[in-house]
């Protein structure tokens, strides 16, 4: 279960209520305020991510074999896609759950990452010498 669908508002609540008993509206005020700072560094940070993958071609990395070592189970795709600096090609159905992303790089090398429910479950890498072998 992910406690963070549960924790988070219930912070925000409960801080909220803290806020009003201690200081009124004004501390209510404030922990909206910092609600929205909070949510504004979140845009900012996946605009910016986003920004840096349009710029490189489609699930192509620099090295394969680099990203595999790099990556750990439960990141989010959003850490992926920072990590690559590239989307990833969509291999599964779209909208459905898993959702499977590739990145290759010039050796025809890939990483072939299995996400649910946008965190990382499973990744593998793929190599052209070990499929002759």
């Amino acid at each position: 279960m992910n406690f963070q669908k549960i924790l988070i508002p219930l912070a925000v609540v409960g801080g909220a209520g803290l806020a009003w008993q201690s200081y009124g509206w004004k501390g209510v005020v404030v922990v909206v305020s910092v609600l929205v700072f909070g949510i504004l560094l979140h845009f900012s940070r996946m605009m910016q991510v986003l920004k840096r993958a349009a710029n490189r071609p489609m699930g192509y990395v620099d090295s394969a074999v680099m990203l595999n070592a790099k990556l750990k189970p439960g990141a989010t795709l959003l850490h992926v896609v920072a990590l690559t600096r590239t989307l990833g090609l969509l291999k599964s159905i779209k909208g459905e759950q898993p959702e499977v992303f590739e990145w290759k790089d010039g050796s025809e090398s890939s990483v072939t990452c299995t996400f649910v429910g946008g965190k990382l479950a499973h990744h593998e890498l793929v190599r052209p010498g070990a499929e002759a072998a």
